[in-house]
């Protein structure tokens, strides 16, 4: 901790987007003390800001590259919670309204390093990049307990995060700057994509004449029962299915099903490729072959 700082230091969030709510909410229940939820602009951002502040019993503010903070704010962390593409240019209209040696300066992206904060670092600020390893959207506030945060940055700044995080009951490790990309395209796989594949689900589901509303709800005991397999037994274990068994014919009737829906036979390939790489898989060569000439098929 920096001299003179507080176990719970009060803390104002720049961004009430998801993240941001979610952020705040858990930091109040863990006993911290939320001063100013700063927006970007006015309208419906101002309003979001006002309708988490009135929640957490914080101030809200307009405008981070207009109005800014106040120069008398008692915050000595301020969490930047804004898309990526923003964090660098928040940080640059911030910079020069407040005094920034002793406060530290955290940003949440999982893709970007703790140096999109740099121009408050030579400001005398200690700053990190602290993402969590969770999905947010809209109307959902996951409980932050039980996820695991990604650190990196000023020796400071982590400690401070990292007791931060263990206060909201996260588990937090150390992620070096050259592995950030890696890192979130992980992140993305594990929410963002594994998305895309239910939703290409669906429309495979629509094939067989099932609704996507229908499909849904039919679809969530396996993909319940396939995560728990997948936490008990890891992902060899957990592999089920024609692939697994290397039953060739059946692979050959979903391709020809698929036939009306390009893209979903695309994943379903490269999905299936993946698996013969990293799973064990029964009859490989003939499996590769068969899925092979499905893309010479796309191809010629």
């Amino acid at each position: 901790m920096l001299p003179g700082m507080a176990a719970k230091p009060m803390v104002a969030i720049i961004g009430a987007g998801n993240l941001g709510a979610a952020l705040s909410t858990s930091l109040t229940r863990a006993g911290y003390k939320i001063e100013f939820v700063i927006s970007r602009s006015r309208g419906a951002s101002l309003k979001k800001a006002q309708k988490l502040a009135k929640e957490v019993g914080a101030i809200a503010l307009a405008g981070a590259p207009n109005a800014g903070a106040p120069k008398e704010m008692q915050a000595k962390l301020i969490w930047f919670c804004v898309p990526d593409s923003e964090i660098a240019s928040a940080a640059r209209a911030l910079a020069g309204k407040l005094k920034w040696t002793g406060r530290i300066a955290l940003h949440t992206s999982g893709a970007l390093t703790s140096d999109e904060l740099s121009v408050l670092r030579s400001r005398g600020a200690r700053v990190a990049s602290v993402h969590p390893l969770m999905t947010f959207v809209r109307g959902s506030r996951p409980s932050l307990a039980g996820v695991s945060f990604a650190l990196e940055g000023d020796a400071t700044a982590v400690r401070v995060a990292w007791r931060i995080v263990d206060d909201l009951g996260g588990h937090s490790y150390s992620i070096r700057k050259v592995d950030k990309a890696a890192y979130h395209a992980w992140g993305t796989f594990a929410s963002p994509l594994f998305t895309a594949l239910l939703a290409t689900t669906e429309q495979v589901a629509g094939l067989a004449g099932v609704s996507a509303k229908a499909s849904r709800r039919r679809m969530i005991p396996i993909l319940l029962q396939t995560l728990a397999n997948y936490a008990s037994f890891g992902a060899a274990g957990a592999f089920s299915g024609p692939i697994v068994r290397g039953d060739v014919d059946t692979v050959r009737r979903h391709l020809h099903a698929l036939r009306r829906l390009p893209a979903a036979r695309d994943v379903y390939s490269a999905l299936a490729q993946a698996a013969l790489q990293y799973l064990p898989v029964k009859n490989k060569k003939a499996l590769r072959q068969t899925l092979e000439r499905k893309v010479e098929s796309r191809t010629d």
